[in-house]
């Protein structure tokens, strides 16, 4: 046992699960993606149970978030297919990142953390709510079906700012500023963009969010851009030094 331990201790761990030989790289991948992941795994368990809480308590007072623009926006129930798409575009954005970029993964992660954090902060702080939404749905078909689903599973409380959009806004930042020839292309990113678009457009035209909790997202997106990706400030800093070393050294 002492022996195995040794070897597993003294064995490098492959850049990719497909470079590992054998069942101790295998092993020790295994465990060097969970000590990786599990940061960002962690605070996203915290945040779901603080966000659960919030939607769940009732407030005495609630700042009603409103601009004139919104009633000028109109209900378009089609638009809630961009809005369900945000969970799938988060999820295989991250999940590219962490395997081909682990740098820019590192740096999407503190972006989405501090924004999401601050998120939460204005929640219990500042309650808010929107009277967006339409007391009846104007039409019958499968989309306004699919917005009263998302009306029934999310309170018109906590909505500034949008994560939906700050999120969104963070996927294509990612993807412009990886490393990772996959990103580079001009097709993905363009194909990125017009995802992240419409995902933002459709906050306004399901009556999810405010133009004001738009905005706010935008605006708080921009320093945290600049720490993140510019400066290259992460919570977890040991693994991206590694990767930004190998690849200053692949570029010289």
């Amino acid at each position: 046992m002492k022996r195995l331990v040794e070897k597993f201790r003294n064995t490098s761990v492959p850049d990719h699960f497909s470079d590992c030989h054998g069942t101790i790289q295998h092993l020790k991948f295994i465990n060097a993606v969970a000590n990786d992941a599990y940061p960002m795994a962690l605070y996203m368990a915290v945040y779901m149970v603080w966000f659960s809480i919030l939607e769940r308590m009732n407030r005495l007072h609630y700042t009603v978030v409103y601009t004139a623009l919104d009633g000028k926006i109109p209900f378009i129930e089609e638009f809630i297919l961009p809005y369900y798409a945000w969970f799938f575009f988060v999820a295989i954005m991250m999940v590219l990142l962490y395997f081909k970029d682990r740098a820019t993964y590192h740096r999407a992660c503190a972006f989405l953390a501090i924004g999401m954090t601050v998120f939460l902060v204005v929640s219990t702080v500042w309650p808010n709510i929107q009277y967006l939404r339409p007391a009846q749905m104007p039409r019958d078909n499968v989309f306004t079906h699919m917005v009263s689903a998302i009306y029934r599973s999310d309170t018109p409380t906590n909505v500034c700012p949008s994560i939906h959009v700050y999120n969104s806004v963070a996927m294509i930042l990612a993807a412009f500023c990886s490393r990772w020839r996959g990103f580079q292309k001009k097709s993905v990113r363009a194909l990125i963009t017009v995802q992240g678009v419409l995902i933002i457009l459709s906050t306004m035209f399901v009556k999810q969010h405010s133009v004001f909790d738009v905005t706010m997202a935008l605006l708080m997106a921009l320093p945290c851009y600049l720490l993140t990706f510019r400066m290259g400030f992460t919570f977890v800093g040991n693994y991206t030094a590694k990767q930004e070393k190998r690849l200053q050294n692949s570029e010289t």
